[in-house]
């Protein structure tokens, strides 16, 4: 399993950004997708997930109403489009893919919002 996340940066408050998270060595579509998030000093956090065909997705509370998470299983690719993003929405987002309880990681990318 290889998750390879791109589209983080730096972004002023109350702006957008749009993660990708592209998926390889493993059946895409068999897996449930998420992502969690770790600000410095802080414990990781989940994010948000999606089930294995787009038909169920969860939200933190935090986040609920401004990111959305949707996946592609023809182009091995999931995403999360942030809105109204907010300076405590800084941290390092990572996607994972979960089959039977199992998880793998990604790497990992920079969110910073900031004026």
């Amino acid at each position: 399993v290889q998750l390879v996340e791109s589209g983080g940066g730096l972004v002023q408050p109350g702006g957008s950004l749009r993660l990708s998270c592209a998926g390889s060595g493993f059946t895409f579509s068999n897996y449930a997708m998420g992502w969690v998030r770790q600000a410095p000093g802080k414990e990781r956090e989940f994010v948000a997930s999606i089930t294995w065909n787009g038909g169920n997705t969860y939200y933190a509370d935090s986040v609920k109403g401004r990111f959305t998470i949707s996946r592609d299983n023809a182009k091995n690719t999931l995403c999360l489009q942030m809105s109204s993003l907010e300076p405590e929405d800084t941290a390092v987002y990572t996607c994972y893919a979960e089959l039977r309880g199992s998880r793998s990681w990604g790497q990992g990318t920079q969110v910073t919002v900031s004026s």
